[in-house]
């Protein structure tokens, strides 16, 4: 027993001694996450600490490519120092301030993880190295990264009930924090600890020859390579209907292309080394047809995308889509032409495309995405004669889809910055209100003030579906009969407290989409607001897109209290699938009295 343990702790020591970047980023993220949970009521600190833990996490992976880099080359410190220098940098150009946090960030956050998992899986085989060590390397991290979350999984379920007997059985009342605060450490830096035990000794141990594994052999040929005959054939049926109809492929197909290739393209990786061996022809078959079976499908896929682009212009997802299609189209050329084809250009490739998507100039996916909706947006207005000196005339008539093509590219420029482009083409109490909405929270709220200053909107029954904003026209809220007011936005969680009674408002996405508001009463009754909110809309359905009336509010009991929601401004939209509708609405009051 005593061997066992010391067997144990060295290897322990071992790992902190080999991996300790790798660590101290993990130990970082699992201590962000924590703050994260303290904080989640007080937003200034909770989007610093999501900040932190974001940087945390993309080192975790960074950390590990730069320590496989640097038993390859040496220079073990200097990689580190730079990899943390990154890091830091990375935390800075993340904005200072919540509201700034558009969805551009989310895609480099995004992407910039991805690339430090691809270069994980080749930083240490740049050079010429054999083929196989290559793939054995990448499988042993493959089976690793699986094993780890099978380990962690029981783990972390297994302390979390021991903590739970414990606390059932001797009546200790532990904070339902502890669970969480448990879960992010075993979850983090538990699963990060027995990712490296795994690897033992890095990258010699992981690049070694092994035999095959049996399990990733029968995965691959009897549960992959079917699911993908399956999903080619549905292709291939699709594709021969676009010709015989003479019609334009949907959107989505363009997603369902890009999954078939980088899923078929995984399965020949997994069964690389089994190519070279006589038995296997049914991998032979498979590694010569496949790239085959694509060409038709890129056409498909190149059709689509330049469908959705000419209609609409470029944005951030059709740019990465289109991305990905000419990757597909270069990782096709290369093994369709090259004798000597290495399979190391597949993680490589990806990775410079990436790159290239992120910090090219002019080409980048945030430029061109911003260049084209601005000249989407100077093309609609001209279209439909709305520049007069070049501002936009809004006592001019024009179509509520016009209106809402014109507001949905304000939101979209505003997001990205374009503050000086988007009120040049504005004048006189327009462009002031505009100006203020640029420091609001939601850049929707600049969508409803460009719906709003047009004057002669004509109302067409396919964009009165779309969105319905209903607007309170009173900015004084009569508070007569109730004891407490507070305020609240919906996108948080809240907290009051009354005498010795606690409130907490909540709001959450169902399965159908729609965001509804509920409010708790010391955690035990609960009232939902969500259904009056959802008549509240159906009421005003078919008066336009815009509502105004005195008072837009909704009421209900809970418990010994009668609350009262007054909404200055609210907003329903269509989700993207049209199957439900999402509900936005700031600084919504919230009155209280006794019954």
């Amino acid at each position: 027993m005593k061997t066992k343990f010391q067997e144990i702790s060295g290897k322990a020591q071992d790992v902190i001694l080999r991996y300790p970047m790798v660590l101290l980023m993990a130990l970082l993220s699992s201590i962000g996450a924590i703050c994260m949970l303290d904080y989640k009521y007080e937003r200034e600190f909770l989007f610093t600490y999501s900040k932190f833990t974001i940087c945390c996490c993309l080192g975790i992976s960074l950390m590990f490519a730069l320590k496989i880099l640097s038993q390859r080359i040496g220079k073990r410190l200097l990689l580190e120092l730079l990899g943390t220098a990154f890091l830091i940098g990375f935390y800075f150009i993340l904005p200072k301030k919540e509201r700034d946090f558009t969805e551009v960030y989310g895609f480099i956050v995004a992407i910039t993880l991805l690339l430090s998992h691809l270069l994980v899986s080749f930083a240490a085989f740049l050079k010429k190295d054999k083929e196989l060590n290559f793939w054995q390397y990448n499988k042993n991290l493959f089976v690793n990264i699986f094993l780890t979350a099978v380990f962690t999984g029981v783990l972390t379920g297994g302390v979390e009930l021991a903590i739970l007997a414990v606390d059932k059985l001797f009546d200790f009342n532990f904070n339902d924090k502890l669970y969480a605060d448990t879960f992010y450490v075993l979850a983090i830096s538990g699963s990060c600890f027995i990712f490296l035990l795994f690897n033992e000794t890095g990258l010699d141990y992981l690049e070694k020859d092994g035999t095959y594994p049996v399990i990733l052999k029968f995965f691959t040929q009897f549960v992959l390579i079917p699911l993908l005959f399956i999903y080619l054939i549905i292709l291939y049926i699709y594709s021969f209907k676009i010709v015989i109809n003479w019609e334009l492929p949907r959107g989505w197909v363009s997603y369902l292309v890009l999954a078939y290739s980088i899923v078929g393209i995984l399965a020949l990786l997994l069964v690389y080394p089994l190519k070279e061996e006589k038995a296997k022809s049914w991998v032979k078959i498979f590694s010569k047809l496949f790239y085959y079976t694509i060409i038709p499908l890129i056409i498909l896929l190149f059709t689509a995308i330049f469908t959705r682009i000419l209609e609409y212009g470029y944005t951030e997802p059709r740019y990465f889509v289109l991305l990905l299609a000419l990757w597909l189209l270069s990782v096709v050329v290369y093994f369709v032409f090259n004798k000597k084809a290495s399979i190391k250009f597949i993680p490589v490739s990806l990775f410079m495309f990436g790159a290239f998507s992120l910090i090219f100039p002019y080409l980048n996916a945030f430029s061109v995405a911003k260049r084209s909706q601005k000249n989407e947006l100077v093309k609609l207005l001209n279209d439909n004669k709305l520049l007069v000196n070049n501002k936009i005339d809004f006592q001019k008539k024009v179509s509520d889809t016009v209106v809402t093509g014109i507001a949905n590219k304000f939101e979209f420029l505003a997001q990205r910055q374009q503050k000086d482009f988007l009120l040049n083409l504005v004048q006189g109490k327009t462009r002031d209100l505009l100006a203020g909405n640029f420091e609001q929270r939601y850049p929707w709220v600049i969508s409803n003030t460009l719906r709003e200053a047009f004057t002669k909107v004509q109302k067409t029954s396919k964009s009165s579906a779309e969105r319905l904003i209903l607007e309170s026209q009173t900015t004084v809220t009569d508070i007569q009969g109730y004891q407490y007011l507070t305020r609240f936005n919906g996108y948080n969680q809240e907290s009051i407290n009354i005498d010795k009674d606690t409130l907490k408002i909540n709001t959450f996405s169902e399965s159908n989409n729609q965001r509804m508001t509920k409010v708790s009463l010391n955690s035990k009754e609960t009232t939902d607001f969500g259904p009056a909110i959802t008549r509240l809309f159906e009421n005003n359905d078919g008066k336009g897109e815009i509502v105004k009336q005195k008072e837009f509010s909704v009421e209900g009991d809970l418990g010994k209290y009668h609350l009262k929601i007054v909404f200055p401004v609210i907003t329903r939209d269509k989700t993207l699938d049209h199957k439900g509708y999402n509900v936005y609405y700031d600084n919504a009051i919230l009155l209280i009295k006794e019954k």
